[in-house]
């Protein structure tokens, strides 16, 4: 008997196969429907409602009129690699190559998706922390290993115990994403330092997705996986410009790592796209040199995260406040909601709100999805009178 498709198995691992065969939709496109034939307000997608930087754009404009508009080359224009690696070295004193460690993606789920492809294949097993972003599941499938989640504490923090118990002689890679998509938790030093112990002992390839690098507050402090000691040659380290500069839609995103590693990924990812948003990749290598726009998006994020929290407490939600990414998690178990899957079906046909149950980052049946069950993520990247009115909503619902 043959084995299943690859997307069944994609399926599968993403939730999407039902239990009588059937595709289902993703969560994101379930609450979407529901978002407009309520007229909810929107706060389960994460994506912003006003555009990045103007003079970025116009830096794109400028490389359309200039004739920018044909095949790039297949690692990215010599400007954007040269940024990065510039950035990298600006920020974090990590020493990159631009010619041979630095590859530009079609966003970082390409970046992700190539590299677990490259880098990983039947046999193997992908350690990542549980919850999970949906494409992660999804990549790990497609290549065929097995995938094998560690729940974060009920704290939502590393679980460092669980981590060590997790990996084996198989472990081929540990994929860390900090700071973390949905729970908004920065992972300390101290607990990166532990995935790289781990990893060190199992010689197991480190893939960071850091696509929010620059979007932390308070005191919280992004560490790249790649600075800490002997981590540098056995860590791929993925970002793009979509979050940092509010433009998610141009999709240009970059790994960078050793050259060996880069090259595996590379011969994958150019059958793939290949290349693509010739114009767009000079308009980000410029923003990567500023670090003015990133810092003014942080701190108007973290006002419109607190005037989320203020609200959902308001509501009489348990608010976990976040750290990092533009994601909070509330538990609606104070409320009488043990089911966050129910109660985000219950929220846009009883207050107009959509939010998105965390268990959809979870495996069906996890202890995870189990541990989290009553918790929704919520998003604070929404224009603040869009938040206002999300609160004011929210505070008309109704305990169970």
């Amino acid at each position: 008997m043959t084995s299943a498709p690859r997307w069944r198995q994609v399926a599968a691992a993403t939730g999407l196969l039902s239990d009588d065969g059937a595709i289902a939709q993703t969560i994101f496109a379930e609450m979407t429907v529901l978002a407009n034939r309520t007229g909810a307000v929107n706060l389960g997608q994460g994506f912003p409602d006003v555009d990045g930087p103007a003079w970025i754009k116009e830096a794109a404009k400028e490389a359309i009129d200039a004739g920018r508009n044909q095949y790039a080359p297949g690692d990215g224009v010599p400007e954007l690699r040269h940024a990065v690696a510039d950035h990298q070295r600006r920020r974090y004193g990590l020493d990159v190559d631009p010619d041979t460690e630095v590859l530009a993606t079609t966003g970082a789920t390409e970046a992700l998706t190539a590299a677990i492809l490259a880098l990983t294949g039947p046999g193997d097993e992908v350690v990542t922390l549980e919850p999970f972003y949906d494409s992660h599941a999804a990549a790990i499938a497609m290549a065929g290993a097995t995938h094998v989640p560690v729940p974060l504490t009920p704290h939502l923090r590393l679980d460092a115990g669980a981590l060590r118990a997790a990996a084996t002689e198989r472990t081929a890679m540990i994929l860390v994403n900090t700071p973390h998509n949905p729970t908004g938790t920065v992972l300390t030093r101290a607990e990166l330092e532990q995935v790289a112990a781990v990893a060190r002992e199992r010689d197991a390839v480190v893939l960071t997705d850091e696509v929010y690098e620059h979007l932390v507050y308070d005191d919280a402090v992004h560490v790249p996986v790649a600075t800490l000691p002997g981590m540098a040659e056995r860590t791929v380290t993925v970002s793009s410009s979509g979050k940092t500069f509010s433009l998610t839609g141009w999709k240009v995103g970059w790994l960078h790592g050793p050259a060996e590693l880069v090259t595996a990924v590379r011969t994958v990812k150019q059958f793939m796209t290949y290349t693509s948003g010739a114009p767009f990749q000079p308009a980000i290598a410029r923003a990567l040199g500023d670090d003015e726009a990133p810092r003014a998006l942080a701190a108007s994020l973290a006002q419109r995260r607190d005037l989320l929290c203020e609200g959902l407490e308001r509501a009489g939600f348990d608010v976990t406040v976040p750290q990092g990414t533009y994601f909070v998690v509330a538990d609606g178990a104070p409320l009488g909601f043990d089911d966050g899957h129910r109660l985000c079906l219950r929220l846009p046909e009883q207050v107009g709100v959509v939010g998105v149950p965390i268990s959809a980052f979870c495996r069906a049946g996890s202890t995870a999805a189990d541990a989290l069950r009553s918790r929704v993520r919520f998003t604070f990247v929404k224009r603040p009178e869009v938040l206002r009115d999300g609160v004011e909503r929210l505070a008309r619902l109704r305990p169970a």
